[in-house]
């Protein structure tokens, strides 16, 4: 399995910094927000990503997952920006003269906040939008590139609804949501709703401000699948060779007595009214962070259960059993883009790493389709409306003077490729 790919990834707008035309800059910097802090410089990648990526070569390691943001490359409808193509080419340049794959990501929740001023991803006219720079990026970009995910967790806005839901229930309680593999401030959401609102709408010129972390309904989500279909077909029309898929966020749902019926039913929200769009895909992006245990009630956290800063339950084994899961509906090749810990304890993440990555090999020694694993994050970030407390990265940022910190976890991500795959 020397080919095996093994890395980190991150998001554009969550590191890179000063993604001024970008939706969530004008949602977090808003009054009233619901974001418990402004994104700012980030951890300015943008102009340190050659040290980053230095650290993941420094351990052998040899794939890289990142955004190409929308909002740099074209920031004004009918405008690309050259320095931004000539920044992201570097980027990639880079990483292959230090030996590591690419895995560029086109949309990674932040959108041009020109795109949601003329309805953003509840308007029909997302799907050329978005088709149209997936199409410039790849005319520029595409000759040094072999994977591409056009939407990174495509079911987020159905998993937004649910979500909230469960508060308009008062089934859920607490600030750091556990039900949705994002970093949600839900406590605070409603605190300041309608200043935030106003001021949204006055910015965007619109009261419906349908950005991509918006709540969507099922059918509302196959407008989301109709982009990604349009995307696929307009980067395979410029280079065909490439390797086109989509990244989906996935629980490991396990089952208590009486549960059954309604752990499917989440499965199929998450993962069954998406994959009928996907089958000209050549891969799926699998986006894993812990499990569900489903009763007959619904999710049921285990007495005394270890959970993460994030408020996940600490089990790095479902990655593994999602990844089972997947392959037993979908015979092509497997990526987990997303796997990861939020926690200021480096020991934990080592452990979750090793325990995770024990889980991969024994699938890709079951025959399963696997071909890498990319752990979130390579650096501690913006975790959106969460702002930057949560640690789920493998190098830490002093954010005053941006000095990088590397964790024993990063090593320890380095020598299970050693150990594991024999690379």
């Amino acid at each position: 399995m020397n080919h095996f790919l093994i890395g980190a990834a991150t998001s554009a707008h969550q590191v890179e910094g000063n993604n001024v035309n970008a939706d969530c800059w004008i949602m977090e910097n808003a009054p009233g927000t619901m974001w418990k802090e402004p994104s700012g410089a980030g951890v300015d990648h943008y102009n340190r990503f050659r040290e980053d990526i230095d650290y993941l070569a420094a351990e052998g390691l040899n794939a890289y997952r990142f955004t190409i943001e929308w909002a740099r490359i074209q920031p004004e409808e009918g405008m690309f920006d050259e320095s931004a193509f000539l920044h992201y080419q570097d980027v990639i340049e880079y990483c292959i003269k230090k030996g590591i794959t690419p895995i560029v990501t086109l949309h990674h929740f932040s959108t041009p906040a020109w795109v949601i001023k003329k309805g953003g991803w509840k308007s029909e006219a997302i799907i050329t939008y978005f088709a149209d720079y997936c199409r410039a990026v790849i005319k520029r970009l595409g000759d040094k590139l072999k994977y591409i995910c056009t939407i990174n967790e495509a079911n987020m806005g159905l998993q937004m609804m649910k979500i909230a839901q469960q508060y308009a229930d008062n089934t859920q309680a607490g600030e750091a949501d556990n039900s949705i593999q994002i970093g949600m401030n839900m406590k605070e959401i409603m605190k300041n709703m309608e200043i935030y609102q106003k001021a949204v709408s006055e910015t965007f010129g619109r009261a419906d401000i349908n950005s991509f972390l918006d709540m969507r309904t099922a059918e509302e989500e196959i407008l989301v699948m109709r982009a990604h279909e349009a995307a696929r077909k307009a980067i395979k029309e410029e280079k065909p060779e490439l390797k086109v898929g989509v990244t989906l966020s996935l629980f490991d749902y396990q089952v208590k007595s009486g549960g059954e019926e309604l752990a499917e039913k989440f499965w199929q929200e998450d993962f069954g009214i998406y994959f009928p769009y996907m089958q000209e895909d050549d891969f799926i992006g699998v986006q894993n962070y812990t499990r569900k245990i489903i009763g007959p009630e619904g999710p049921v956290v285990p007495e005394n259960a270890r959970l993460t800063e994030a408020g996940y339950e600490f089990y790095p084994q479902a990655v593994a059993n999602v990844v089972r899961r997947v392959a037993s509906l979908w015979q092509k090749e497997i990526i987990v883009t997303e796997n990861g810990i939020s926690t200021s304890d480096d020991k934990n993440r080592a452990e979750f790493i090793s325990i995770a990555l024990q889980g991969i090999r024994e699938c890709i020694q079951d025959g399963i389709p696997i071909i890498g694993y990319c752990h979130w994050s390579l650096l501690d970030n913006f975790e959106w409306q969460m702002g930057y407390g949560q640690k789920f990265g493998l190098i830490s940022v002093d954010r005053t003077t941006m000095e990088r910190t590397v964790k024993p976890s990063l090593h320890v991500l380095g020598k299970e490729l050693e150990l594991c795959f024999g690379i």
